[in-house]
């Protein structure tokens, strides 16, 4: 099956981010600072948080409404970029670290979640805990440094290769989210089986495999590849 692709020449240009979009964009940065600290996230959705969540979130609230004050958050920022794809231009530092800590919202814990699906199929027991209390620290730093490294899309110091990299991200963002969904629902409604837990299973990994073969193909929003061509608004 052939990709679906887009031209940068045939995008609509935008010159200036409305207010109504920087502030649709804030909630997302809140969100994947807010669930940086891993355990912490662990035990709200397990048994519903504590004054610890809340005051975390106070100041994931003020650190990015600061930095979206002064146009230091993606998509928040008054003015977009305007970039010709494969020209070398440098990527502003507060983009690598925002979208750094985005893929560790996606990663880690979709490998966390993988690992305690499969112990649980393969044991009978669930170690989601001891897995979040010993494994999230080592995950997220490992991720921390492909960022660091300018390894991981959107995050490397230049935006030369943006046109494809975005679909790899917007791929993630479109099927981890939505397979965790899933899992938190099943989790909470399901009794813990064998049998539960191979559903469970089963459901994650094939949501994974659906949409992210969708994204590879550019069936999904922002996941077709943009070619190379006139002026371009990167979103």
């Amino acid at each position: 099956m052939q990709i679906k692709v887009e031209y940068a020449h045939e995008r609509k240009i935008r010159q200036r981010n409305k207010i109504i979009y920087r502030l649709a964009h804030w909630p997302i940065w809140i969100f994947v600072f807010f669930v940086a600290p891993g355990p912490l996230t662990f035990d709200l959705f397990a048994r519903g948080g504590s004054w610890k969540n809340l005051l975390w979130l106070a100041c994931v609230l003020l650190g990015t409404g600061m930095a979206g004050l002064f146009g230091q958050l993606p998509g928040v920022e008054p003015q977009p970029y305007i970039l010709r794809f494969c020209e070398d231009k440098p990527n502003p530092l507060y983009r690598r670290i925002c979208y750094t800590f985005a893929w560790n919202a996606l990663l880690t814990f979709a490998i966390l979640n993988l690992a305690g699906l499969i112990i649980a199929v393969g044991t009978g027991a669930w170690y989601l805990k001891q897995i979040y209390t010993y494994g999230y620290l080592p995950v997220f730093l490992a991720v921390l440094t492909l960022g660091i490294s300018g390894v991981l899309p959107r995050v490397k110091t230049s935006t030369k290769g943006e046109g494809v990299e975005r679909r790899y991200f917007y791929g993630a963002v479109w099927a981890i989210p939505l397979a965790q969904a899933l899992l938190l629902l099943t989790w909470k409604t399901f009794p813990l089986t064998r049998v539960t837990d191979i559903l469970k299973l089963s459901v994650f990994t094939v949501v994974l495999l659906i949409f992210g073969v969708a994204a590879a193909l550019g069936l999904l929003p922002r996941t077709r590849p943009i070619l190379p061509g006139e002026v371009i608004v990167a979103d």
